[in-house]
């Protein structure tokens, strides 16, 4: 077993979650291919692959115990993530990734069709121009403001369907615009093996306007 196998593995008995050797390999294979294209598209700015596992593929990992949703999409998802993990470790769920970076979105596609991902879907757009029929869940990793997140995105989501929004520190909701638009359902401390720093999930519903 070599040392990223090792972190792997360690990783998820941090996180408690079992993955079969099928999926312990994919998840390998998509660190390494995110690795190997880097190095000519740059698409993160982390090039050490120890922190590519911790900062992509275990913040990825950690939101599992709070999805029960059966179809997600993922705005923003830059190289796929949390998309492609998720869907690495959840067969049953349909992901849609979406994102505006047209060498992103291509790894991402690449990476579906090595792994042979039948529950991802992409979507190459604008989050403004995308359109959808709803969205169980929207989650994201990529917004800075949760306001942003919610008045972009809220055209896609399914009645009765949650904002799962990837954050760092968070004292609450950031507007009073987001505050009339939103309840605050739960937020949930994600422990991510091997970073240091604080990371949470936020649940946000849409208020019923009606």
């Amino acid at each position: 077993m070599n040392i990223m196998e090792c972190e792997l593995s360690k990783g998820l008995d941090q996180l408690h979650i079992v993955a079969s050797q099928a999926q312990q390999d994919h998840l390998l294979f998509l660190l390494q291919q995110l690795i190997k294209w880097n190095k000519t598209y740059n698409l993160t700015a982390i090039k050490d692959p120890r922190e590519v596992l911790t900062r992509h593929l275990m913040d990825s990992l950690a939101v599992i115990p709070y999805i029960n949703h059966k179809t997600i999409l993922d705005v923003g998802t830059g190289a796929g993530f949390p998309g492609l993990p998720l869907a690495i470790m959840l067969p049953k769920t349909q992901f849609t990734l979406l994102d505006s970076n047209s060498k992103k979105i291509r790894f991402i596609r690449q990476q579906i069709h090595e792994l042979k991902l039948s529950n991802v879907e992409v979507i190459h757009s604008r989050v403004e121009d995308a359109k959808g029929t709803g969205y169980q869940a929207i989650i994201s990793r990529a917004f800075a403001s949760m306001e942003d997140m919610v008045n972009l995105t809220k055209h896609l989501l399914a009645s009765g369907g949650v904002w799962l929004a990837m954050k760092g520190k968070y004292s609450g909701l950031e507007s009073a615009t987001l505050k009339a638009l939103v309840n605050e359902v739960n937020v949930h401390e994600l422990k991510v093996p091997g970073l240091g720093a604080k990371r949470c999930l936020v649940l946000l519903e849409l208020i019923n306007q009606n």
